[in-house]
């Protein structure tokens, strides 16, 4: 397995970033795009996470005098705190009065021609985690080919990507493209989500082959081998920075019938379930929960591993880990009732589910993408913004 130059990797925290190296995001760069964004009519793609500083961008905007005009929010809601896949209604912003569209019910929409026809600009702003099945960067691709069809300019205020040290994991078949893999990139694609915006321009990934007039607002003293701790929880179910960083691993539990831990205080950071018993003495009960109502195996005494007290330093060294998976198959002993259709989406390939069933190590199925992950690397430089 290759691993990482741990070394050469930068352990500190976003304020101790903000004070020792300078690094700022696309957001805090004002004067990069306020002269943009003069006497027009401006919409914002955003939620929780589009802080600059201890300020939403929505109201440093309206405290600037710009005419925003209406906000749109992706899946989790403007605040962050719906459930995975819930249905989130259009509002009113309390604080500014400004009107709120979801994007997000349950498919993650465009906009309809209605709304597009409010504004001139859109300012995109979103703390993306890295992840092919993370749906923020589906929410924006679907705004650039929005933008691209009716004419609208896009902004992206870019951020630091939490998981951006390394790239790994099956490149999605298209054939299994869904609201949880849109295009054709590793699970750990490695980038941040304006160096992703310039890639789906470049590759002409959106429909018909569209092109979105798009404007990225760098990171300023970012680099790939930075490791950035996220100041705000990108959505309920990523609480920390132990949870993102085993996400990629562990998310694929959601297309098997065991829990990860949703209905807890630490999702993405265990599995288990009632039938490992026998194998394991750590337990947890999922129950229903803000941002969890309905999780997995819902009231019942789940068995299996805490992977809370992995160091950071291994999981890196792991990367896209299948070992969690084949254990658990291993374990429960049910063929291939342990799957559900919808693993194949998450891990984007059929290969895996067949490996795994037929005894494969998870040594033996990362042989099937390193290749096709180096070809990718060599495919995304020409859109690189920041450092390897």
């Amino acid at each position: 397995m290759k691993t990482l130059t741990l070394i050469s990797i930068v352990f500190i925290t976003f304020f101790g970033l903000n004070a020792q190296n300078g690094m700022k995001t696309g957001a805090e760069s004002t004067g990069q795009y306020f002269p943009v964004i003069k006497g027009k009519r401006v919409a914002i793609l955003s939620n929780h996470t589009g802080m600059v500083g201890n300020e939403h961008l929505v109201d440093i905007l309206v405290e600037n005098k710009f005419n925003v005009v209406t906000i749109f929010s992706p899946e989790h809601g403007f605040r962050g705190d719906a459930d995975a896949g819930e249905h989130v209604e259009s509002m009113v912003d309390k604080k500014t009065g400004i009107p709120i569209k979801s994007l997000y019910d349950g498919k993650d929409q465009k906009p309809d021609r209605e709304s597009m026809n409010m504004f001139d600009v859109m300012i995109f702003d979103i703390q993306d985690v890295g992840l092919r099945f993370y749906t923020y960067y589906i929410t924006m691709a679907r705004m650039m080919d929005a933008c691209a069809e009716h004419g609208k300019k896009m902004i992206v205020l870019d951020r630091p990507n939490p998981n951006g040290h390394y790239v790994d994991g099956p490149i999605l078949d298209m054939r299994h493209k869904s609201g949880v893999g849109w295009l054709p990139v590793p699970v750990v694609h490695g980038l941040t989500l304006g160096e992703l915006a310039l890639m789906i321009n470049g590759e002409k990934w959106l429909p018909e082959g569209r092109i979105c007039d798009l404007t990225v607002i760098k990171c300023k003293n970012y680099t790939h081998k930075t490791l950035y701790k996220l100041p705000v929880a990108p959505s309920p179910n990523l609480p920390n920075m132990k949870s993102i960083y085993l996400y990629p691993s562990t998310c694929l539990f959601e297309g098997t019938m065991l829990s990860l831990g949703r209905g807890t205080k630490y999702p993405f950071q265990v599995y288990g379930h009632p039938g490992l018993k026998r194998f394991y003495k750590f337990s947890f009960i999922p129950q229903s929960i803000s941002g969890a109502k309905n999780p997995p195996l819902l009231n019942q005494k789940c068995y299996g591993r805490d992977l809370r007290y992995i160091s950071d330093k291994l999981l890196f060294e792991r990367g896209f880990d299948l070992t969690y998976i084949i254990d658990a198959y291993g374990k429960l002993n049910m063929g291939d009732k342990f799957f559900m259709p919808f693993f194949e989406k998450l891990v984007g390939v059929d290969y895996v589910r067949k490996m795994i069933i037929d005894g494969k190590s998870a040594d033996e199925i990362r042989k099937m993408w390193e290749k096709d992950v180096e070809n990718f690397k060599k495919q995304r430089k020409p859109y690189l913004l920041y450092e390897e």
